[in-house]
């Protein structure tokens, strides 16, 4: 298996990432949010699902699987990924969601410390009847949410309603959408700033759990 490490150095925490459904793990999204999290004392591995990877060798451009097809991927990434110092999972949008299903048995046999998701799929947009976060009212595992106010996945408005269990924290990035970019001309912020609000936040979160 294929990573891309940022901060590759013995005894750090390790994250290891996921990318969202129709973006690769090199995307800029992806290498600004890795390199933020090294540049604040994180070691940061990638990783692509099958799917993604398969377009790079002449691959059909197709949508992913549900997103349990690829818990025994994300199980096979932990197991390759070498390390010496604490672990904790996530990735963006689909990626969060595939480590949010394995978290909870990772946390309990104590391979993981944590789960970090950035831009939860609550719900498909415009369906916000199809949940997507039941696992999330009872998990224990400790959980960050980075999430745009304005997700289509899932506002704050939405997001509050939901029973979610005390594990679970939720950063909000005001007027953030799904990728957690606000509208300059309302806000004064950028995505980069919002990206080092998070990749602040991660790193002073992920210290407290380690």
């Amino acid at each position: 298996m294929k990573f891309l490490m940022n901060g590759d150095a013995r005894g750090r925490m390790t994250v290891l990432l996921a990318h969202g459904a129709g973006a690769a793990m090199d995307t800029p999204w992806m290498t600004k949010v890795a390199e933020a999290l090294a540049d604040g004392g994180l070691r940061v591995a990638r990783f692509e699902f099958s799917y993604m990877a398969a377009r790079r060798t002449g691959g059909a451009k197709r949508p992913p699987a549900k997103a349990e097809t690829y818990v025994p991927e994300y199980l096979a990434a932990i197991d390759a990924l070498s390390r010496d110092g604490p672990l904790f999972i996530g990735g963006k949008s689909m990626g969060g969601r595939v480590a949010s299903l394995a978290a909870q048995e990772l946390f309990d046999a104590g391979r993981i410390k944590g789960l970090i998701c950035l831009g939860f799929p609550f719900h498909p947009p415009n369906k916000p009847e199809k949940t997507r976060c039941a696992h999330l009212a009872a998990i224990t595992c400790p959980t960050l949410i980075c999430q745009g106010t304005r997700d289509q996945f899932g506002t704050r408005e939405e997001v509050e309603a939901y029973p979610l269990s005390s594990a679970v924290e939720m950063f909000w990035l005001e007027d953030g959408d799904h990728d957690l970019k606000p509208r300059k001309r309302l806000t004064g912020q950028s995505l980069d700033d919002h990206l080092g609000s998070v990749a602040a936040r991660i790193c002073c979160w992920s210290a407290a759990q380690a």
